[in-house]
């Protein structure tokens, strides 16, 4: 299905502001649907003098109209005179008589989305008259509200561009509780739904009446950070949500301003008690600084063996056993580097390419006693699991380590090229010299420690292949073909 943007540029030349208008609107006409009862549809004038429907929404409040998908399609004959109407008049079009779909009727009416003085498109609200029956207080106000918001919309009032958005969940809807207000900050009513959301906070007896701002005040703790935005929110002065907590209860509440002529006359202001959704978050809060509190303590705690070792070596008189605990020094440290990278990061998964390039510059240098040797990686490892880092980080640090000291074991210069091959969780890496090439009969592995720990790696923690072959002009190549574990969601 296309997208907004996709069906404006195809259909019709809105300037960019009025395009950006038109996905604030849909972006917030929900509340409106659910308040009214009635599905709406975007309607776009075309270049060819038709109409075509760019956008349309459900009511999760009451039965819909459209159960087939309307964006894309043209208007119908009986509709066009309305929409025609509400643009060239830029006024509010309604019905005298129903519309029959089927078996059930349709109130219509015609809405010109204003924009800068100027009808760019109709918004079409449909109430599907099927379930008719005597309206209860609630829906009496649910109706009212959207009436207002809609004569809004036909003023350039509504959309707001300073309305909330983001990722932060807990928005509250019109289901999860409704106030409205008057234009000094007084409740006028208050759906069941948010009486009860107030009465957890600890407010007793009714709401209409009252001013919100004074019943939100008595409720604050001294103690309780308060969001600056919040007086603004409960007497219903800004576009914005904001939460509010007090004893263990916390609210979400959402401003919406009535507003005619660009003068305020009160407020929808919609509640949800998400005091189990707030608990959550700062659980998760908790475990992801508890995480990574512990990588970052594994490596200062693998940092201080390494220098341990370190110390240690320098008091061995034999060569073989200083080689062997700093060659211990190294495969610690790179363990650790790979702790300090989870550490910086809240996902369980590595960058592997930054480690990567910093581990084995290190561990070339360090090898490489006596000649020059420069390490050079090309394509991309991507983002690594963690379960699968650190073996991965070791073997690759072992066969650098491997080909500058044994390819290039009477000095000179020369080069080792890490080559990445990522395709999804298919890894298939590449380390090559141009060393002294393979012992004597070409074939391989080794039988050193180095090749041992790395063959172990890859054959019981990476479930993996290696190969050991002699490279083409002089050198060595080893290949890994590697399947990634697919990191666990959090």
């Amino acid at each position: 299905m296309s997208t907004l943007s996709d069906l404006v540029a195809r259909h019709a030349d809105l300037a960019p502001g009025d395009g950006e208008w038109l996905h604030l609107l849909v972006g917030d006409w929900q509340l409106i649907s659910d308040l009214a009862f009635a599905d709406l549809v975007l309607w776009l004038p075309t270049r060819s003098g038709d109409w075509v429907a760019v956008a349309q929404a459900r009511p999760s409040t009451g039965a819909t109209v459209h159960y087939d998908d309307v964006v894309g399609s043209n208007a119908p004959d009986g509709q066009r005179p309305q929409l025609e109407r509400a643009l060239s008049e830029v006024a509010i079009q309604r019905s005298r008589e129903p519309r029959w779909f089927g078996t059930y009727a349709v109130r219509e009416e015609a809405v010109p989305v204003v924009h800068d003085g100027r009808a760019i498109a109709v918004v079409a609200r449909q109430t599907n008259l099927g379930g008719a029956r005597t309206p209860s207080r609630l829906e009496l106000n649910y109706v009212e509200s959207a009436d207002d918001l809609v004569a809004m919309i036909a003023k350039g009032e509504f959309p707001s561009p300073n309305a909330p958005t983001g990722p932060r969940r807990g928005a509250p809807r019109v289901g999860d509780g409704l106030i409205r207000l008057n234009s000094e900050g007084e409740v006028l009513y208050a759906s069941p739904n948010a009486l009860s959301c107030f009465h957890r906070l600890g407010v007793l007896g009714s709401l209409v009446g009252r001013s919100l701002a004074e019943v939100t005040t008595e409720l604050l703790e001294e103690s309780t950070p308060m969001d600056e935005s919040l007086p603004l929110v409960v007497m219903g002065r800004a576009p914005w949500r904001t939460d509010i907590e007090a004893r263990g209860v916390c609210l979400s509440l959402r401003a919406v301003p009535l507003t005619e002529n660009q003068s305020r006359i009160g407020a929808v202001l919609l509640c949800r008690d998400v005091s189990e959704l707030r608990r959550r978050e700062r659980e998760l809060i908790t475990k992801d600084a508890t995480i990574r509190e512990i990588h970052h303590r594994v490596k200062n705690n693998l940092q201080t063996v390494a220098a341990l070792l370190r110390l240690q070596a320098r008091r061995m008189t034999s060569t073989e056993a200083r080689e062997a605990l700093e060659e211990a020094v190294r495969r610690v440290t790179t363990i650790a580097q790979v702790h300090e990278t989870l550490s910086q990061t809240l996902d369980e998964t590595v960058d592997f390419d930054s480690l990567v390039d910093r581990s084995l510059r290190l561990a070339a240098d360090v090898a490489s006693a006596g000649a020059s040797v420069r390490t050079v990686r090309t394509g991309t490892f991507g983002m690594v699991p963690a379960q699968d880092a650190t073996a991965l980080a070791l073997i690759l640090t072992e066969l650098v380590t491997n080909a500058v000291q044994h390819g290039f074991a009477g000095g000179g210069t020369g080069t080792v090229e890490i080559v990445a091959e990522r395709t999804d969780s298919h890894l298939h890496a590449m380390v090559a010299d141009d060393g002294l090439g393979l012992p004597v009969g070409g074939k391989g592995p080794m039988t050193g420690l180095g090749t041992q720990i790395v063959s172990t790696l890859i054959r019981n923690e990476l479930q993996g292949t290696i190969t050991w072959v002699a490279r083409e002009g002089g050198g060595t190549q080893v290949e890994l073909d590697i399947d990634l574990r697919v990191p666990r969601p959090t």
